[in-house]
């Protein structure tokens, strides 16, 4: 029987290589692109020639980290959307229709607003908040099971609830509203150095440890009785995973706020272009989300000049005609 080349070891190198150079175009376009423009070979010599001058600062303190928290965050729940989907075996699943950005997003409002002075811990509340969201809504879907559909339900029902709560302290301390109005649109203006450090253990550590755990989300797609046959611990490995998934969009989540659509729309665009074999879904999602992410961020920046559009805007904008792709009839295609 011969073989499709787009199930080859080649072929799926080729795309990941294509992704690649991908992301290194989005990166140079973001980073080039704004109010002042700057050309490839002038992006080359700041970064590694220059130590000082107007390119320099513009390039190297205000674009870079930027764009390098982008691709990071663009990683993060793009990982965190494959990952879900392949657990839950749902091609709706991701970590803001099944509530964990909002769960993240909430308690990193209450620490920003109500706890100012403990902003260093952010990212551990956003991964606590996370994890007791999901806990949350597997108890609410639990009946003989999870049913996928009524887990992705109850993670809206969740998602509405947590964001009403955020508005609620947002509305009761009005004069800190100026720290989190960025957050609650998802907002990557002003993104430094610190932001990069902040995501960057988190986004190497989950990629690492997802990717180690490949084979064993491809066995998991099995189904579960099949999965337990071949010596898989099922529940202990979605419990990992799970809680790998809360530590990503958490990381997220914590640095630009509430993004949505990156984690359900990249894994589809990724599974299209390279199949379902999460051995190389996960980086060509890693790599999707990276690129993906900059160049709206991108496009926010430019299109409007000289106001800004928030990338958690234009991820909306770009994430509903896919969503409502999928709802009619485009799941099925995707799993492809």
């Amino acid at each position: 029987m011969k073989t499709d080349f787009r199930d080859t070891p080649r072929y799926k190198g080729m795309v990941l290589i294509g992704l690649i150079l991908f992301v290194i175009v989005s990166l140079f376009i973001s980073i080039g692109l704004g109010a002042y423009k700057v050309g490839p070979m002038d992006i080359i010599k700041a970064i590694f020639v220059e130590k000082s001058g107007m390119n320099h600062n513009i390039i190297y303190n205000i674009r870079l980290p930027r764009t390098f928290v982008a691709g990071l965050v663009g990683v993060c729940l793009a990982l965190a959307g494959a990952i879900l989907q392949g657990i839950m075996r749902n091609s709706l699943a991701s970590p803001s229709t099944i509530g964990i950005t909002s769960g993240a997003g909430l308690m990193s409002v209450i620490c920003l607003v109500l706890f100012p002075q403990y902003e260093y811990l952010v990212t551990p509340a956003a991964f606590v908040g996370a994890v007791l969201t999901t806990v949350l809504i597997f108890i609410l879907s639990w009946k003989d099971g999870i049913n996928p559909l009524r887990m992705v339900l109850a993670g809206l029902a969740v998602s509405s609830l947590l964001n009403a709560l955020v508005d609620l302290i947002l509305i009761f301390f009005p004069d800190r509203v100026h720290n989190t109005l960025g957050f609650s649109i998802g907002s990557l203006s002003v993104k430094a150095w610190n932001d990069f450090n902040r995501i960057w253990p988190y986004a190497l550590i989950g990629f690492i440890v997802a990717m180690i755990l490949s084979k064993k989300l491809n066995i998991l797609l099995l189904g579960d009785e099949i999965a337990g046959s071949l010596g898989v611990n099922v529940e202990r490995l979605r419990v990992i995973l799970i809680l790998l998934t809360s530590l990503l969009a958490a990381s997220a989540v914590s640095v630009v706020g509430l993004i949505s659509f990156v984690g359900l729309i990249v894994p589809h665009i990724s599974r299209i272009l390279i199949g379902s074999d999460y051995k190389y879904l996960l980086p060509a999602s890693a790599l999707t989300g990276a690129g993906v992410l900059m160049l709206c961020d991108t496009i926010g920046r430019v299109v409007a000049e000289p106001m800004e559009i928030p990338v958690g805007i234009i991820m909306a904008i770009v994430g509903v005609p896919f969503f409502l792709y999928l709802l009619r009839g485009g799941i099925k295609s995707a799993r492809k």
